[in-house]
């Protein structure tokens, strides 16, 4: 199927009604009852039911996977299941899983193995960076008095160019890490390129690449794509929090790093993981899966997989045009008075579905609250946040509301939130 289709591809009515029976609170807020949109997926995410579901369940269980009675071997069996469903989901067919409490600490884990034992007298990394990345390049080459090299992002698309990161890498560079998708803007940086022109420079170089905002929108292939680590958020990706998966290549996972010393030289497990985050997983393999066999039949998981995560990425683009243009209804942002798309790349083939968005009357926190209070959960972008402040900073802005729908909605959700917006513009007389 053609996932370039430039404006997506709606799920039918009846698709949109079976997703969101899937998931948990989609339209209720569970606190206060009340109905809402939920647009900051880019935060948390939605829960799917049976990935909470098999967790508790495995998790109320007192046996250890390790052990050889009856009850600690299925266990067992769920836990190298769940291996293999992570192993489907990056397209990895060698190297080492790494898992942790959160993504990262997996990114500061990969990042510090090769600081401290590759040579190279600098390493290389994009401003668009979330902090995970960006302040595990800054610590450690501190420690290891390495040069650190920043590309620059491009304001008019939101990312970063490919251009910029590789005129930064010479012989002597070390690493290079970069982030799939911006959470900011969701400007997708070409990963394949990067990848590719860094290696044509330094055929050895090390890569490491985020992809906790990507992974639910859209496909990572780590044998098309060769990094020597990635890692992705469980929780963004409709699973339960308190698990942060990541991958290392053959060659990096054996590299030095924290270890037990009974254990395989290039295992990266500390302790015993819960072998209920590794069912959820599955779960939400299983999912995307699903996806997948409304549209074609396979008996081969990882084509299924990839159409389904295809077709994901179909939907939430139709919404985004749909949000950008409006609808037979109701105004999009680029055609209403006093609200802007900042960073508004015109090619949604290049952007996953998270928007910035600013009005001229309003400050981006009073925004929030005022969305808020008409039922839209969004959130601010601003100056005054660790977490925000070099990203906007290298955009020329002063802030943002980032709204970040995700597959689960409909276009009826995105004209409501349109509508909202609309009316915050005109009680503001925008």
């Amino acid at each position: 199927m053609n996932n370039k289709i430039e404006h997506g591809e709606l799920f039918s009515d009846l698709m949109i009604k079976e997703i969101k029976d899937k998931f948990y609170h989609v339209d209720i807020d569970p606190i206060s009852n009340k109905r809402r949109l939920f647009f900051d997926n880019s935060g948390g995410a939605f829960r799917l039911k049976a990935a909470s579901h098999c967790f508790k369940k495995l998790d109320d269980l007192p046996d250890c996977p390790e052990h050889n009675n009856g009850t600690a071997k299925w266990l067992m069996d769920k836990q190298k299941e769940g291996y293999k469903s992570i192993e489907t989901i990056l397209n990895s067919h060698s190297g080492s899983i790494v898992t942790s409490l959160t993504a990262s600490m997996v990114m500061f884990d990969m990042v510090r193995a090769v600081m401290e034992n590759i040579p190279g007298g600098n390493v290389v990394t994009t401003m668009l960076e979330h902090p995970s990345a960006y302040d595990a390049m800054v610590s450690y080459a501190q420690k290891t008095g390495k040069e650190l090299r920043v590309a620059k992002t491009n304001p008019l698309t939101g990312g970063v160019d490919v251009d910029e990161i590789v005129k930064l890498i010479d012989q002597d560079t070390c690493l290079l890490t970069f982030m799939y998708a911006s959470n900011i803007s969701g400007a997708l940086l070409d990963a394949e390129q990067i990848v590719a022109q860094a290696r044509k420079i330094k055929p050895s170089l090390y890569i490491v690449a985020d992809a906790v905002q990507h992974a639910p929108h859209g496909i990572i292939d780590v044998s098309k794509v060769p990094v020597d680590g990635i890692n992705f958020a469980p929780y963004k990706f409709f699973g339960p929090r308190g698990f942060g998966v990541g991958y290392v290549s053959e060659r990096l996972s054996k590299v030095s790093h924290d270890k037990l010393i009974a254990k395989p030289y290039d295992y990266w497990q500390l302790g015993s993981p819960a072998p209920g985050h590794f069912a959820a997983i599955t779960e939400v393999f299983n999912y995307v899966c699903w996806i997948g066999r409304q549209y074609i039949s396979s008996t081969d998981n990882r084509t299924v997989f990839v159409e389904g995560m295809n077709r994901i990425k179909l939907h939430e683009r139709a919404l985004m045009h749909a949000m950008l243009e409006g609808t037979s209804n109701v105004q999009g942002i680029r055609h209403m008075e006093g609200v802007h798309a900042y960073l508004d790349c015109k090619d949604l083939t290049q952007k996953d579905f998270i928007m910035a968005i600013g009005f001229d009357n309003l400050d981006d926190k009073q925004a929030v609250e005022m969305y808020e209070a008409a039922g839209v959960i969004t959130f601010e972008r601003l100056l005054s946040s660790p977490y925000s402040s070099r990203m906007l900073e290298s955009f020329g802005l002063k802030g943002s509301v980032r709204v970040s729908p995700i597959h689960c909605h409909s276009t009826e959700d995105i004209e409501a939130f349109l509508k909202i917006t609309k009316t915050l513009c005109d009680e503001r007389a925008c």
